[in-house]
């Protein structure tokens, strides 16, 4: 089976970049023929890779030439045309981004007046509405990573039930292990952390939407006790150090950036945090189950549907509330091992292969 992927840059960084190398590795094993139609990639010698220009000129013209430019491809060789990206040539299109009038709707909650209005009239966003609605209108089949994000494209374009599936995303259950947490003592010790200390995780990139504002006002409550917070993940380092050191906080936390040894850091945490504003469905709140530790998160992630209160973990009701956030931080440190068991628990439901069987069911299914 010929099988071609879009999207616009192919890395192995980011969550929803190493699930998709991950499905594309996984469908490879069934000797499919993969194709990926892109305007950056990481190499990789087992796939072809197509180049799409773009105009680099601000995210409007990127966005929309890379689309533009798309539909000059001829897919007719391909069995199936499989989009991990807002464009309009795909036979599926998986809305890993959730819906993005969902996300302007909650950002206008914490933008100041000017802001609001802004958002209104950006070209960009007018864009991405105009563009999301003609994608769910004309696409054959959507996926969506979460029942949240299924019902938001039903309620906010009226799209058939029907037409959408929900495929939660798959984890690499051998990868994130808690076989892995055994060296948690030597990672603390490489990065000079008490050994009786105990680690919040934080992974995810977009500091503030992902919500690392809150957790950092949590940690302040927090602050008296052997509790350290790691940041892995792309944001404004710079601004969150100085947050930090206003809140009296900055020895308690460390901004590490982009990291590629993601499962180190799972191995080292006691307890992953991700006070989310928006996330469809958060790949490393899944990794961070599969490595058997317990999870809070908010109702706004689509991962938060795996979560029964108080069992894998804890979902917030509001993401901004970091009273809450550190009373649950609390209890979920009182219980670590039973809470982590059940976390790994769920995570084994859901492994890559079920989800690349699932992605293979829609192909059968559009073909």
């Amino acid at each position: 089976m010929k099988i071609a992927f879009i999207k616009r840059n192919f890395s192995y960084h980011g969550g929803a970049e190493r699930y998709l190398a991950t499905l594309i590795n996984s469908l490879k094993k069934k000797k499919c023929e993969i194709h990926i139609y892109s305007n950056k990639w990481i190499k990789n010698e087992e796939i072809v890779f197509h180049k799409v220009p773009i105009l680099q000129f601000g995210s409007l013209l990127k966005a929309y030439t890379f689309n533009h430019n798309l539909k000059k491809v001829n897919f007719k060789d391909f069995d199936c045309v499989i989009s991990f990206e807002r464009t309009t040539s795909q036979h599926i299109y998986r809305a890993g981004e959730g819906c993005h009038i969902r996300w302007l709707e909650l950002r206008s909650k914490i933008e100041p007046m000017f802001k609001r209005i802004s958002l209104k009239i950006n070209p960009l966003h007018r864009y991405y509405l105009k563009l999301e609605k003609e994608i769910f209108e004309k696409t054959p089949i959507i996926i969506a990573n979460s029942s949240m994000v299924k019902n938001e494209i039903i309620n906010y374009y009226g799209v058939s039930p029907e037409k959408i599936t929900v495929i939660y995303n798959g984890v690499d259950v051998e990868n994130f292990s808690p076989k892995n947490r055994k060296k948690q003592d030597y990672f603390k010790q490489k990065f000079n952390l008490p050994l009786k200390s105990r680690i919040l995780l934080f992974v995810g990139s977009g500091f503030k939407r992902k919500g690392v504002d809150t957790l950092l006002k949590a940690l302040t409550i927090l602050k008296d006790q052997e509790i350290f917070l790691i940041v892995i993940g792309k944001g404004d380092i710079k601004q969150y150090l100085k947050m930090c050191k206003n809140l009296d906080i900055e020895k308690k936390v460390l901004f590490l950036g982009i990291r590629k040894d993601i499962e180190n850091f799972y191995a080292l945490a006691d307890l992953f945090i991700l006070p989310t504003i928006y996330d469809p469905f958060s790949n490393a709140t899944l990794e961070a189950m599969a490595t058997g530790l317990p999870v809070i998160t908010t109702k706004n992630n689509g991962a938060s549907e795996l979560i029964e209160e108080g069992k894998e973990g804890f979902s917030l009701e509001d993401p901004f509330n970091h009273l809450e956030l550190a009373d649950k931080i609390n209890l979920a440190l009182k219980d670590i091992e039973r809470m982590g068991d059940f976390a790994r628990k769920k995570a084994e439901q859901f492994p890559i292969e079920r989800a690349t069987e699932e992605f293979m069911e829609c192909i059968k299914r559009f073909l």
